[in-house]
């Protein structure tokens, strides 16, 4: 009997984890198209990327955000633009991430700063 419930919670863990949704699952085809991440592992960790989006989906551009990598005492920041139109191809950190040209082309922000406080910007660079 306890054989069989510890199979059954052990098979609910495995399905549970499996089925978690992810960026395949939203609307959008979203497309990563450029990324940042510095190489200190002993201090703040700063993520910048740049995707792609078919429309302006924004629900769907925070889920997004919301699902990419984050440490806790680190910076995570992706910019979206449309399909088709110009985009940055290379990004970095700081406080500008990517040339001045792909600024009209930037549909949102979304930045997860330190301890987890949540942004989400449309247009944010025009």
């Amino acid at each position: 009997m306890v054989f069989a419930a510890v199979a059954l919670l052990l098979g609910w863990f495995v399905f549970d984890s499996l089925s978690q949704p992810g960026v395949g699952d939203l609307k959008g085809d979203f497309q990563e198209v450029a990324a940042y991440r510095n190489e200190n592992n002993t201090g703040p960790i700063v993520r910048v990327l740049a995707v792609t989006v078919t429309d302006t989906l924004w629900q769907q551009m925070k889920q997004y955000g919301d699902l990419t990598p984050y440490t806790k005492y680190g910076n995570t920041k992706v910019y979206f633009f449309r399909q088709g139109q110009p985009v940055p191809k290379v990004v970095q950190p700081g406080e500008v991430n990517f040339e001045a040209r792909f600024n009209l082309g930037c549909l949102a922000k979304y930045e997860k700063e330190v301890m987890g406080n949540v942004t989400f910007q449309r247009y944010p660079l025009k």
